[in-house]
C-alpha cells in the first residue's frame, strides 16, 4: 500500500486493533507509549512518532514518549500551550497537517534538526479530558490523507485512553505522579526576571530524587532551589517532597541560605538518617543586583553576563545534606547579578557521563549557555548537552535571567490583596524608579505613598473572599503619575486616628486624590522628581 493511503475501512480497523493488543495490558506508561508509538509509526510509514503530555501546571506539553525522535524524550523537551504544532493542536483540540516544518512553524528545534519536513497530530481526549498531543513526521515531504488522519485520530484515541488508566492505576504511575506535581507547574512572574526549566527522565527508569523550586518570601526576596536526592524510587521522590517542604518553610525564617540549608541538613539526619542529597539554595535580594548563593554539595551553577561568556563563579562546596557532621559552618557567598545576566542551575545528570570526563561536560556546558531568554536557552543546553545520548540519570534544569537594563516609562502589577504583595510592591518600586531618574527622596516618599494607597486596599477594599488591587505607573519628563485600583468595596476603617495615612500621602505628593465608585476606588497620584523643597 503507498504510503501516502491508509487503505479500506477494513484495514484500518484491523490496524486499530492491532494498537489495541492486549498484550499491551502488562507494560509501564512509557513501554507502553514506545510500543504504541512503534506500531502507529509502522502503520503509517512514517519516520516519527512522538506523544507529547499535559503537565501540571496546563501550559506546557512535555514528550514523554517517541520512536525516532527518542532525543526529545531525553531532552525534557516541551511547548507552551497554544504556540508551535502541538500548541496550537491543543488549543484547537483538532487534528492537523502541517507540511513546512522550520523555526516558523514549529518550536522545538529538535524537529528541524532531524529533517522533519510534514507532521500530522491529533489530540489526546479520554472521556473529555485533554491529556496532550500524538504526531508522526516524515522527512519527506508527504501529503497525509483523509484516511491517514482519520486512523491516527481514532489510534490517539487508545493511546488517550490507555495512557490515562496506566497513569492511575499503578503504584509506579503513583510515584510519577508525585514527582511531577511536586515539581513547580507554572514559575512564579517576577518583575525584572524571566525564568525556564526542564525536567528529563533517565534510561534507567522508575523516579528520581531531582528537583528544582521556585517561590517568593513575604520580604520581597525571591528564592531558587535546586536538588538530588541519593537513589531512586518512591522513597527517594518522598524525600524529594519533604526536602523542597523544608526548605520552603525554613526559608520564611532565615534571609541567609547556608542557614536555611544548616537546618535543612539537622532535618534530614534526624527524620532521614539513611538518606543524603546534594542542594543548591540561592536568594535574590529585592533589587534583584545581588544573589546569595550557598551549596550543600553540588554542582555550581553557571553564569552568563549579557555580551560576555559564561563562567562558573567561584563558590565554595560543602558537604551535602545528610552526609555526616559538617566539620565548619556552612558558608553564603553573594554574587553581583548585573542585568542581562542568565543564571543557569542543573543537576548532575545534564553533564555526567561514562565516556566522558565531568571536567569536559562543564567545559562543554560553559560553551553553550549565553545570556538570553531562558526558554531556547534551556533547549539549546539539552540538544547541545544530551542531544541523542542516553543517560541513566534524570536531569532538572533551572535558568533564571534578570532581564537587560532597559528605561521603561511605565511600571504595572496586579497583585493579591494581601499583606504579602505589599513587599512585592516596594521591591517593584525599588527597581524602577531609579531607572526613570527618581533621587532617593523620590523612592522613599513614593514608597510611603504608594504603600499606603496598597495598604489600605488590603485593610478596607474586600472582605474574607478576597480580592485583586492593580499598580499602574508612568514617568515622563521628570514626572511620575499613575493609579493605584481595586474593586471592592469600601468599608469604613477600624479604630480611632486612621486618617493620617491619607494626609501624609497627600503631603508627599504633588497631586493626589481618591475616588470611589460602584467599580471599586482608585488612588490618583503625581510626583514631580527632584525638585521637591
Amino acid at each position: 500500500m503507498p504510503k501516502s493511503r491508509a487503505g479500506s475501512a477494513t484495514d484500518r480497523l484491523h490496524r486499530i486493533e492491532v494498537v489495541t493488543d492486549a498484550a499491551l495490558a502488562h507494560l509501564e506508561v512509557e513501554r507502553l507509549l514506545e510500543e504504541l508509538l512503534g506500531r502507529i509509526r509502522e502503520l503509517l510509514a512514517a519516520d516519527t512518532a512522538t506523544v507529547l503530555l499535559l503537565d501540571a501546571s496546563g501550559e506546557h506539553l512535555v514528550t514523554r514518549a517517541s520512536v525516532g525522535m527518542e532525543e526529545a524524550v531525553r531532552q525534557g523537551a516541551r511547548v507552551r500551550i497554544g504556540e508551535g504544532f502541538a500548541g496550537r493542536i491543543a488549543t484547537s483540540r483538532q487534528p492537523a497537517v502541517l507540511h513546512h516544518v522550520d523555526e516558523t512553524t514549529v518550536v522545538n528545534p529538535i524537529l528541524w534538526h532531524r529533517g522533519i519536513r510534514s507532521l500530522a497530530g491529533v489530540p489526546l481526549i479520554a472521556d473529555g479530558q485533554f491529556l496532550g498531543v500524538l504526531h508522526v513526521g516524515a522527512v519527506t515531504a508527504r501529503r497525509f490523507s483523509d484516511a491517514e488522519l482519520e486512523f491516527l485520530g481514532v489510534a490517539g484515541d487508545r493511546v488517550a485512553m490507555a495512557t490515562r488508566n496506566r497513569m492511575t492505576g499503578t503504584g509506579h504511575a503513583a510515584a510519577l505522579s508525585l514527582q511531577r506535581t511536586l515539581l513547580p507547574g507554572a514559575l512564579p512572574e517576577i518583575a525584572g526576571l524571566d525564568m525556564a526549566a526542564r525536567y528529563a527522565p533517565g534510561d534507567a527508569g522508575g523516579v528520581s530524587g531531582d528537583w528544582y523550586d521556585v517561590f517568593k518570601l513575604p520580604s520581597g526576596w525571591f528564592c531558587a532551589t535546586i536538588g538530588d536526592v541519593v537513589g531512586r524510587g518512591l522513597d527517594a521522590a518522598t524525600v524529594m517532597a519533604r526536602l523542597r517542604t523544608a526548605i520552603r518553610s525554613y526559608a520564611l525564617d532565615s534571609a541567609d541560605p547556608a542557614e536555611v540549608l544548616t537546618k535543612l541538613d539537622r532535618h534530614i539526619r534526624h527524620f532521614e538518617p539513611n538518606m543524603m542529597a546534594t542542594v543548591g539554595y540561592a536568594m535574590w535580594e529585592p533589587s534583584l543586583g545581588r544573589m546569595h548563593l550557598s551549596l550543600a554539595g553540588h554542582l555550581t551553577p553557571v553564569m552568563a553576563p549579557d555580551n560576555a561568556p559564561a563562567q562558573l563563579p567561584d563558590v565554595p562546596v560543602d558537604p551535602p545534606v545528610g552526609a555526616g557532621l559538617v566539620p565548619r559552618p556552612r558558608r553564603t557567598t553573594v554574587l553581583d547579578v548585573e542585568p542581562g545576566t542568565a543564571v543557569l542551575f542543573y543537576t548532575d545528570g545534564l553533564i555526567e557521563r561514562r565516556h566522558r570526563p565531568l571536567d569536559e561536560g562543564l567545559a562543554l556546558l560553559r560553551d553553550v549557555v549565553r545570556s538570553g531568554p531562558p526558554e531556547p536557552l534551556c533547549s539549546d543546553v539539552m540538544l547541545r548537552l544530551v542531544g541523542a545520548d542516553p543517560t541513566d540519570d534524570d536531569i532538572a534544569l533551572l535558568a533564571i535571567r534578570r532581564e537587560p537594563d532597559t528605561t521603561t516609562p511605565e511600571l504595572t502589577l496586579t497583585l493579591e490583596a494581601v499583606p504579602e504583595s505589599l513587599a512585592e510592591v516596594r521591591a517593584a518600586l525599588r527597581r524602577w524608579l531609579p531607572t526613570v531618574g527618581a533621587t532617593d527622596d523620590d523612592l522613599d516618599d513614593l514608597l510611603v505613598v504608594i504603600g499606603e494607597a496598597g495598604a489600605n486596599v488590603v485593610e478596607h477594599a474586600y472582605g474574607p473572599g478576597g480580592g485583586r488591587f492593580e499598580v499602574r505607573l508612568t514617568a515622563s519628563d521628570r514626572r511620575v503619575e499613575g493609579t493605584v485600583r481595586d474593586q471592592g468595596n469600601w468599608r469604613s476603617a477600624r479604630g480611632t486616628n486612621r486618617g493620617r495615612g491619607t494626609q501624609l500621602m497627600q503631603q508627599l505628593s504633588d497631586e493626589l486624590r481618591i475616588e470611589h465608585d460602584d467599580g471599586g476606588t482608585t488612588v490618583y497620584l503625581c510626583r514631580n522628581l527632584g525638585n521637591r523643597p
